[in-house]
């Protein structure tokens, strides 16, 4: 026992890559009629949805109206929605080519069925939404389960944080945090939905 303790502390580097290799996913991501900013991740999401508009991709983006806090609410400071938009709109994404979906999300549940009822009113037929390693995989799994039968068709393109790269998450505190977190959120969401 202590031998294959210590053989796992030496390999500890490799094994923590391959754990997230194994664990990430993303899928070849192709034109689309829209990207999709869900709420959070504000220095991931609209970065990587701006660019995909930039190269073409999708036509529009689309940001989830989340639900705001208190200080939101008195004006203390922008909600995510908002800040968002400005981030889309500073990396030159014109203001005719954004646009909000829901109303007072409040997490990717809600937003995978604001989305639903979106496309199914535009009659959009691809959707990408862009999110970080860790988190792509409960995000492609709640938006598939949710769309099952529709005739969108649902690519989830992972970027990396800025804060911490793939090759060496386990180095950096919020890497460590944030990739233990998706692990208990996506069996969560496995269970609940």
């Amino acid at each position: 026992m202590v031998g294959l303790a210590g053989l796992a502390w030496v390999e500890r580097e490799p094994l923590l890559r391959g754990a997230a290799d194994l664990w990430l996913v993303s899928d070849p991501v192709g034109p689309a009629d829209i990207a999709v900013v869900l709420g959070g991740g504000l220095d991931v999401r609209p970065f990587a949805a701006a660019e995909l508009y930039h190269q073409g991709l999708v036509r529009k983006v689309l940001v989830s109206q989340v639900a705001d806090g208190r200080a939101v609410a008195i004006g203390a400071q922008p909600g995510h929605t908002e800040v968002n938009r400005q981030v889309l709109l500073k990396l030159g994404v014109p203001a005719d080519a954004i646009e909000t979906f829901g109303s007072l999300n409040r997490n990717t549940k809600e937003e995978a069925l604001a989305l639903l009822e979106w496309t199914q009113r535009h009659g959009s037929r691809a959707v990408i939404i862009p999110v970080g390693s860790f988190e792509a995989r409960r995000v492609r799994w709640l938006f598939r389960h949710e769309f099952a039968g529709q005739p969108v068709r649902i690519e989830i393109s992972a970027f990396n944080s800025p804060e911490y790269m793939r090759a060496n998450w386990w180095k950096d505190d919020l890497g460590v945090v944030s990739f233990q977190n998706e692990i208990l959120k996506f069996i969560y969401y496995r269970f609940k939905y």
